[in-house]
């Protein structure tokens, strides 16, 4: 059986959490925090809260950065870019070091008219980091771009998180590259036998 942990904010809290582990059936083990990840510094020290119950882990998947990009004073985003990237990157260094594959979430689109958040930053958080993540071997889950496609559609009322439409294309993506990524694990690749069946796409694979 394959383990998987799901880290990040209440895009998946509230989002593509509550159906990942429905679509990767049986033979994926989930663990996710029942609590918001909210923003990278946040998720850094609870990775060392959840060791026991990440213990044996073989994919995480991983998303940060509305709460980084949140502007609540009129002053700039809640994280700087360079705490952003530090901050990022320490996660996924200590991932990597640790389990056998991780993937970063790129973070979502808000509506134009959320008040805190900012689309154009929101860009240039996915822009600055997504290369660096790659640079470590982190695979990428594009959801911006997947939700960008109408955010009106996607987006909730409250301006920020995923509508049920939402939620299910967001699960989706994530469960099919979850499913890509265990196909590259020694353990099941070189099993003739396993039922994770690829479906032939490089969505999210590195490049």
């Amino acid at each position: 059986m394959i383990k998987v942990t799901l880290l990040g904010d209440s895009i998946r809290a509230i989002g593509y959490g509550k159906m990942v582990p429905e679509l990767l059936g049986s033979d994926f083990e989930v663990f996710q925090p029942e609590e918001n990840c909210r923003f990278a510094k946040y998720t850094l020290r609870g990775i060392f809260d959840w060791k026991e119950q990440m213990e044996g882990t073989n994919i995480v998947h991983w998303n940060n950065g509305l709460w980084d990009i949140c502007n609540l004073f009129g002053d700039g985003a809640f994280s700087s870019e360079e705490e952003y990237i530090s901050n990022i990157l320490r996660i996924a260094d200590i991932l990597l070091n640790k389990y056998d594959k991780v993937i970063f979430a790129t973070t979502t689109p808000v509506r134009p008219e959320n008040q805190y958040d900012s689309n154009k930053l929101i860009e240039r958080y996915n822009q600055i980091i997504v290369p660096k993540l790659r640079e470590k071997g982190v695979i990428i889950n594009d959801l911006h771009s997947l939700v960008s496609t109408d955010v009106y559609r996607y987006i909730s009322q409250d301006t920020i998180h995923l509508t049920e439409e939402g939620i299910k294309l967001c699960a989706e993506q994530v469960a099919m590259i979850i499913k890509n990524t265990a196909n590259t694990l020694p353990f099941v690749s070189e099993n003739k036998n396993t039922d994770y069946k690829s479906d032939n796409k490089s969505l999210g694979l590195p490049v």
